[in-house]
């Protein structure tokens, strides 16, 4: 694929700005927040949105889809749903002609382009892990038949934090494919007002459509051309090899961390900060844009110890400790 000219990509972040703005039209604030967002998005991750209830996490999720004219489908995940409520299952069917009955794969909720997942750790891991290969491969195996996943696929969970009542820790290999992990805050007070007097009127307006799935996936492939420097490339495996204890990792990693970052961190910092860099109107990513994104890239990538549960240590203490122990390169 070639380059994208200046007046296209001025043309795209304009949709971008729109989409911004209609997003914008049903969620008060949380600018961070939907940047995020639509770095995961055109990176072509996953997302694990977590904040306690009443955060407005499924409304900014259900917004997106209606302001991306994508198939959309939302599962409300519960202790009893089961695997085939979500990839689909055989249904038998009857030849009324013959007589004849065969089994034929009914698709299930995934088979989409927009997933929600809403309190994914409110159901088992069993059912958790149901999605594993399709976040992963875009595949659904059933039946020793592979079904493809129509592009583009992107998948976002909502989470409770884990002392909420009846909630189910995510295993290690689900936090790892999501691309990043988005903390939602409490609203500032003037933000709190407006969403006070939004939500408490009547006349909500629709969200406009303003983007297509082909409009995002030419976005995904610039997002492969943006440049990294040699220097940041090197910054950043650096700093994912420091997440992992070590006689030569920071002090904050071998105090508070048991186990580190894997490969796919580094993968997803990379893809991350590209992303960042093209919704700024740039084919090249800065130091700026690894820093701002290294805690919603590492903060599930990375176990804590006992050591920092007791002293109150969160893994964005961590990583910013991380950023600080681990210079950055002189120049992009």
């Amino acid at each position: 694929m070639t380059s994208p000219t200046e007046a296209e990509i001025k043309t795209k972040l304009a949709q971008l700005a729109e989409l911004k703005g209609a997003i914008s039209q049903a969620v008060v604030g949380q600018d961070a927040v939907v940047e995020q967002l639509l770095v995961g998005l055109l990176a072509g991750g996953h997302c694990l949105i977590e904040g306690v209830p009443g955060l407005g996490k499924t409304l900014l999720v259900r917004t997106l889809g209606q302001a991306l004219a994508l198939e959309f489908r939302r599962v409300q995940f519960t202790p009893d749903l089961m695997p085939s409520d979500i990839l689909g299952t055989e249904v038998m069917e009857e030849d009324h002609g013959t007589g004849r009955r065969s089994f034929r794969f009914q698709p299930g909720p995934v088979f989409t382009n927009l997933f929600l997942a809403d309190e994914l750790n409110r159901t088992p891991p069993k059912t958790q892990a149901a999605l594993l290969e399709a976040m992963q491969e875009h595949t659904v195996s059933y039946a020793g038949v592979t079904h493809r996943l129509e592009e583009p696929f992107f998948v976002l969970a909502t989470q409770n934090p884990l002392e909420q009542a009846g909630t189910y820790p995510l295993p290690e290999a689900q936090l790892d494919r999501f691309l990043l992990n988005i903390q939602v805050g409490y609203p500032t007070a003037a933000e709190e007002r407006e969403i006070l007097v939004q939500t408490t009127g009547g006349g909500f307006k629709p969200v406009p459509q303003v983007m297509t799935g082909a409009d995002v996936v030419v976005l995904q492939q610039w997002v492969r051309q943006v440049h990294v420097s040699d220097g940041l490339l090197g910054w950043i495996t650096t700093l994912i090899r420091a997440t992992r204890p070590s006689t030569e990792a920071p002090k904050a990693i071998n105090d508070y961390v048991r186990w580190g970052a894997g490969p796919r961190a580094g993968q997803a910092l990379v893809l991350a900060a590209k992303a960042r860099a093209l919704i700024h109107g740039r084919l090249a990513a800065t130091r700026e844009d690894v820093r701002v994104l290294a805690a919603p890239v590492l903060r599930h990538r990375i176990l804590l110890s006992f050591a920092a549960e007791a002293e109150r240590r969160s893994p964005d203490d961590v990583v910013a400790a991380l950023l600080n122990a681990v210079p950055a390169p002189g120049a992009d």
